[in-house]
Parts: structure tokens; sequence; C-alpha cells
């Protein structure tokens, strides 16, 4: 009985750290944050999707890095499926666990400390619309 308890504690923790290694890059980030805005079944057109330039060498070294590392890692998770040409993400089977970190982080962009928030832009955002809520209502 102890064995099977264990080998569940070892396989959630396993899963939080694959889940908090998926969300460690802003690119990967990005990637789950884009999904989450579209339906299930449906994908994202990258690097459109997670792109804050539109300088064309900074688009293509960053769609270099999503073919390359980034789009793989999440893959290998399970947590995206992708395609090469064109360019885009599929939410994958264990999506879920990385979409509830975010959405938890951005249904507390309030609480979370500036030095986080700052140069975030999807933080920075939801805090403004926060504010401008709050505004609105008060």
């Amino acid at each position: 009985m102890d064995r099977s308890r264990s080998h569940v504690a070892d396989d959630t923790i396993r899963r939080w750290d694959r889940a908090f290694t998926a969300l460690s890059a802003e690119p990967r980030r990005q990637v789950v944050r884009s999904l989450i805005d579209v339906a299930a079944g449906e994908s994202i057109r990258l690097p459109e999707a997670v792109s804050n330039s539109s300088m064309a060498t900074e688009f293509d070294q960053l769609r270099i890095r999503l073919r390359h590392h980034h789009l793989p890692l999440l893959a290998e998770a399970e947590l995206v499926q992708w395609e090469d040409d064109p360019l885009r993400a599929y939410r994958g089977r264990d999506f879920e666990e990385v979409s509830v970190i975010i959405e938890s982080l951005y249904a507390n962009a309030d609480e979370i400390p500036d030095r986080l928030v700052s140069g975030c832009r999807t933080l920075e955002r939801k805090r403004e619309s926060s504010s401008s809520e709050c505004g609105l209502s008060g």
C-alpha cells in the first residue's frame, strides 16, 4: 500500500516539475496563453500568436526557436501537438496541467508582485483591465 501511495506521490511531483519546466520560458507561456484563447481542437498560427515583434529577423529567430526547442519540449510532455508546415500548435492530451496554472495567475494578477508583472504584457494587460473594471463599477 505504501508503494502505491509513493508511486502516486512521485507521479504528482513529476507532473508539477514538468508543468513548471514547460512554463519556465516566455515563448512557451505565450503558446499556452494563446491556446487557452481558442476552442479545443483549434490551432494557433506560429510564430504570429506569440510574437512581441513585427521585425522580420526577430520573427524568423522566434520561428526557429519554437520549431527546434520550445514546441518539441511541450510536445514531449504531451502538453501541445504541433505541425511544421504551416507552423501551428494545438492543445495536447495534458494541456490542462499547464493551462490551469496560467489561468490561476491571470485570475490573481493583482496579487502578483510588481517585479513579476513588469514586462509581462499579458499580466500587465490583465491588471489594466481589472483596474478599469473596478473604476467603472465604483
